[in-house]
């Protein structure tokens, strides 16, 4: 018996606005929207496919009340610009409506640390686009 990972849900107070945001970010589509909650993804699954193999999970955004009620996520996404420098990809995202944040990460990291438009951390890892000649 055994389980797959298929959704990562994100609490939040605009889910249209979060999704619009993180489509823009992996370049997702969304895949469902319902009352208080938008489902995006990279690809619209099915329960045959879910079950034959693990798939990239989908996310969704659900409505609450409460607003971000920590300083630092316990959990979070990290994510790889793939057709560009990790200092394009941070420009591309404050641009989005992201900001840099400090959690305590000190100096010298390889990553940037930063926040979603509701305020949930989020790191720009390494650059995996190809070297130019």
């Amino acid at each position: 018996m055994t389980s797959r990972f298929t959704e990562l849900v994100v609490d939040c107070r605009d889910p249209e606005r979060l999704a619009a945001f993180w489509c823009a970010v992996l370049d997702f589509t969304v895949i469902e929207r319902g009352e208080g909650k938008v489902e995006i993804g990279s690809w619209v699954p099915t329960v045959e496919e879910v079950r034959a193999r693990q798939m990239a999970p989908t996310v969704v955004f659900i409505r609450v009340p409460e607003g971000k009620t920590v300083k630092k996520n316990r959990l979070h996404l990290d994510v790889s610009p793939i057709d560009g420098s990790t200092d394009d990809e941070v420009a591309r995202l404050l641009r989005l409506g992201a900001a840099k944040v400090d959690v305590g990460q000190g100096p010298g990291r390889s990553w940037v640390p930063m926040a979603d438009p509701e305020g949930n951390e989020f790191c720009v890892l390494r650059a995996l686009a190809p070297s130019a000649p």
